[in-house]
Formats: structure tokens, C-alpha cells, sequence
């Protein structure tokens, strides 16, 4: 390969992860008879075909930040999941000798990645919630809260703090290309109010593992079932962020699915209290997130987006700062 991994188009990236797949599902004993893209976004999905009948979901890590602790984690908690809730997850696929992931060198990646197997969840994935889906995300968000609250991971397991703004990634903002004077106002105020937030909700607080990732790209609604997928960004947090990230990719749209998410989390736990302007500033905090992830990504569809994305996410901070209220379309309100 000539070219860097990070300057090779959509289809070339996804033909090196394709070898990297194949790779990791030998390192788990796999016989693969059919190997499909699922997504190739911040990391990669692909879906594998086993010889035996089975149907697997096999993630790269491609631009993930997880380390081995993490995964082990991550995976130990799904198991946990599938086996004292309700909530519809994968279900986690060990290697031959009782890993939970495997690290596969990626000389075209330039170092080795992580990749983590589960059982296939049949259905499209949820994308836009309706009414209906929104209420089952808020019910089954309360039950993994519940259930996280009682569990603690495995030995060799561990999962960052999520106690910032941008859950501890190097912070690139400020080298956003074509950045104003007064833009970069607008980010250090955001920045400067997000993080006095997080500050003050975390001084004293209990955490508790969150998916802290819930939205319809990481949902099935298949059926009239939800079920949840990609604990990828999972971390100890306070429960208000995870409803905080999901009321995000809500916002903009009708002001009803904001409801039904809340009431569905409050027909199975009490909603977190919590200021409603902190909450705002914790939605807010988002928007920094992905803008963030997006100057750094390694993905060709992530990199041709990133200025254009910068632009549209100070656009939405201003709203935010000028208004109180955080709106993925700040033209509406």
C-alpha cells in the first residue's frame, strides 16, 4: 500500500479492515463463509457468515480509544446484560481460550487494532426513533442504569471516567481549519460552561457504567423490540448524561419523542434530577464531542466532512449560548 490508511478512499479503508476481519475471526476459531459490511464509520461493523450456521457481528476498532481493559469491560458487561436484564443486546463471543477480544497488527493502520465479536441483531437499525421507540430507548436506558448500578468489571476490566466534555480525547478543536476570532470564542465559552458543569455534577457524585452512545444508529427496532448494540463508548458517568446524549439526537425534530424518552425512563426509575440548564449544557457537550472526533477520524466519509461539520456545530453552540437551549436545527428553535 502507497498511500496512508487515512488519505485511501471509502472502498480501499474498508478492503484493508476486510483482511484485518478475516484475521480476527481465525484468531476466534471462526470458519468464515461470508463476510458483509455493515458500517465503516468511526469503527467498522462487518457481518460474518459462519460455516456452522451462526450469524456474528464482528466491530473493528478503527478509530476507537479503547483500550484491552476497556473491551474486556465492554464485553463483560454486555454478557451481564443478556443475562440479568430484559434489555435486548448481543450476545458476546469469547475466543478459544476465554478472551474477550483479540488485538490484530494492522501494518497498514500502523499499529494493531481491537476487535470484538457478538452475536448478529436481525432488523434495520433504528436510525429516526418514533413515539414508540423513544419510549422503549427511556425504558431500556433506566434498566441498564439499574443494572450498572449493582455491577463492577472483571478483573483485567476497567472503564474510563466520563466526567468531561470530551471524555478525556486530546482536545483539537482550536485546530479546525478556517476558524474566526469569534469562533473560537464560541468554543472556548462552550468549552469553559460544559466543563465548570461536569465539574460540579461529578464533585461527590457516584458513578456507574453508562452506554453513554444511544442513539438510533446503535438501536434495533425490529418487530416492535429495541434492542441495543456498540458499547464502544461505555463509561462511568452520572446517569443524566446517557439521557442527555440520546435527548441530543432528538433535538430539532418534534418536541414528542424528547417526552416519550422521558417517560418511558421514568415507568421503570426515577428521572435524575438535575437543573434543566445543566442538562442543556450537558446536551451541548455533545456538540463538542462529535466535532472533536471528526477532526481526528481516520475515515475518508469523516475527514471530507469535518470543516463543513465545524460550521454547523458552531452554529448550534451559538444558539445554545445566545438562547439556553441546545437544537440540532437552531433556524427553528
Amino acid at each position: 500500500m502507497t498511500q496512508a490508511y487515512d488519505e485511501l478512499g471509502e472502498a480501499d479503508q474498508v478492503g484493508v479492515l476486510r483482511g484485518v476481519a478475516l484475521r480476527a475471526a481465525a484468531a476466534f476459531g471462526l470458519e468464515v463463509e461470508g463476510m458483509a459490511l455493515a458500517l465503516h464509520g468511526y469503527n467498522t461493523t462487518f457481518r460474518v457468515d459462519v460455516r456452522d450456521g451462526r450469524r456474528l457481528a464482528l466491530r473493528v476498532g478503527t478509530n476507537s480509544h479503547s483500550t484491552p481493559a476497556h473491551a474486556v469491560a465492554q464485553q463483560a458487561w454486555l454478557g451481564a446484560i443478556a443475562a440479568q436484564t430484559d434489555v435486548r443486546v448481543p450476545e458476546p463471543l469469547r475466543t478459544p481460550d476465554g478472551g474477550w477480544f483479540v488485538s490484530v497488527d494492522a501494518e497498514e493502520l500502523g499499529r494493531a487494532v481491537l476487535v470484538a465479536m457478538a452475536s448478529w441483531l436481525e432488523g434495520p437499525d433504528a436510525e429516526v426513533l418514533g413515539p414508540d421507540s423513544a419510549r422503549a430507548l427511556g425504558r431500556a436506558m433506566a434498566a441498564l442504569h439499574m443494572q450498572s448500578a449493582e455491577w463492577a468489571p472483571p478483573a483485567g476490566g476497567a472503564l474510563p471516567r466520563l466526567d468531561a466534555p470530551l471524555f478525556g480525547d486530546l482536545d483539537v478543536l482550536d485546530d479546525a481549519p478556517g476558524l474566526a476570532a469569534d469562533d473560537r470564542s464560541v468554543l472556548d465559552t462552550a468549552r469553559s460552561r460544559a466543563t465548570e458543569v461536569f465539574d460540579r455534577l461529578h464533585r461527590g457524585a457516584e458513578v456507574r457504567p453508562l452506554h453513554a452512545d444511544l442513539h438510533g444508529g446503535n438501536l434495533k427496532w425490529h418487530e416492535g423490540q429495541l434492542a441495543v448494540f456498540d458499547f464502544d463508548d461505555a463509561g462511568l458517568g452520572l446517569p443524566v448524561l446517557d439521557l442527555a446524549i440520546s435527548t441530543f439526537y432528538l433535538r430539532g425534530g418534534d418536541p414528542a419523542l424528547e417526552v416519550a424518552l422521558r417517560e418511558g425512563y421514568a415507568e421503570v426509575a426515577p428521572l435524575p434530577d438535575v437543573d434543566p440548564a445543566d442538562v442543556e449544557a450537558l446536551i451541548a457537550s455533545r456538540q463538542l464531542l462529535l466535532a472533536n472526533a471528526l477532526l481526528v477520524s481516520t475515515t475518508a466519509e469523516h475527514r471530507a466532512q469535518a470543516a463543513d461539520y465545524t460550521g454547523v456545530a458552531l452554529a448550534r453552540l451559538r444558539h445554545w449560548l445566545a438562547s439556553g437551549r441546545f437544537s440540532l436545527d437552531p433556524d427553528r428553535g
